[in-house]
């Protein structure tokens, strides 16, 4: 069995994630048991959910990674053995598999096959995987936009974010996005087809989605929080829905944001709803299918950030947590056999 490199938790992060929080070893794998599969990992996601599983006890949704231990997410890989009658040496899978060049899935747990001709591998990380049905739970079951209203996306440039104003254009909403600089801006709006967009660094939110939603805003999906969150309060009309997918702005504070202004809540009757992905994992192959489509047929865009090399994968996650990404940030660890 071949020995792997891991990338495991050193220390938990005080505020910010620094290098000092990762450590890399090598280690065996071990021998397969009955059920088992051998997986050579060849793409990588980090995401912004893994911030709060480097807490102490994790978050109420999923236990959190453990010093000296690998941290682990969604992994796209080739099956190297198996012993498993589910799956065959040579398929990709995805899973929930260690930050590792291989993993052993006990009795093939999270593996699930994809397709390579669908559409390229490393989008069953993001647009055709859970940070795309994150958008699609988010935007088409709590959003509901119709045609003519308004629908706001804030880190529209990212995994999540393009594909939500997106599937809110297809159904025929307008969309504004906001974004950390000027170039994913012009993503959002020439690539994405967002109807406008602004540099959130360049303007107040409140004064900008003022000036960009003129007319109110009838859905909000939420993946900043804090000043973005209070802002737009103060410009949603009343029983305006709230898809309330991620709170980055807050995930390395040592101190809440406190947000002012919640009473417009009650006084415009407002829907607000959080989620996480995990309860709609069953959508996810119709989901993949629906989707896929949309990119066939030019309706949709994909933008991937790829950085390469399991080593570089530390940095990676902590330039996404700073917004250095534009598109889904991916790690390239292997070419596929």
């Amino acid at each position: 069995m071949p020995t792997t490199r891991q990338i495991v938790l050193n220390s938990r992060p005080q505020g910010w994630v620094t290098p000092e929080n990762f450590a890399m070893r090598e280690a065996d794998t071990p021998e397969l048991a009955p059920g088992d599969v051998l997986v050579r990992h060849l793409y990588m996601s980090v995401d912004p959910y893994m911030r709060g599983l480097m807490n102490e006890g994790g978050v109420a949704y999923a236990a959190g990674f453990r010093i000296g231990e690998p941290l682990f997410g969604r992994v796209i890989g080739q099956v190297a053995q198996s012993r498993n009658e589910k799956f065959r040496e040579g398929d990709c899978v995805y899973g929930m598999l260690d930050w590792a060049e291989w993993s052993v899935a006990k009795g093939g747990e999270s593996l699930r096959v994809v397709d390579p001709h669908l559409a390229p591998l490393s989008y069953y990380l993001g647009t055709l995987g859970f940070p795309g049905l994150t958008a699609y739970v988010g935007m088409t079951l709590i959003g509901k936009p119709k045609e003519g209203e308004t629908v706001y996306v804030s880190a529209a440039s990212g995994a999540v974010g393009q594909v939500a104003g997106q599937l809110a254009r297809i159904a025929g909403a307008r969309v504004v996005g906001s974004a950390g600089t000027d170039e994913k801006v012009r993503f959002i709006v020439g690539e994405c087809g967002f109807h406008d967009g602004f540099n959130y660094r360049l303007f107040s939110i409140a004064e900008a989605l003022r000036l960009y939603c003129g007319d109110g805003i009838d859905v909000n999906f939420e993946n900043v929080g804090g000043a973005n969150l209070e802002a737009v309060l103060q410009v949603a009309n009343d029983f305006a829905r709230f898809a309330m997918c991620g709170m980055i702005s807050q995930y390395n504070l040592t101190e809440t944001y406190h947000v002012r202004n919640l009473n417009e809540i009650v006084s415009k009757r407002l829907h607000v709803q959080g989620f996480v992905v995990r309860d709609h994992a069953h959508l996810i192959e119709p989901f993949i299918e629906e989707t896929a489509d949309h990119i066939a047929r030019g309706r949709m865009s994909v933008a991937e950030d790829i950085v390469t090399g399991l080593e570089n994968a530390p940095q990676a996650f902590i330039g996404m947590l700073q917004g250095d990404n534009l598109g889904k940030r991916v790690v390239h660890i292997a070419d596929r056999s």
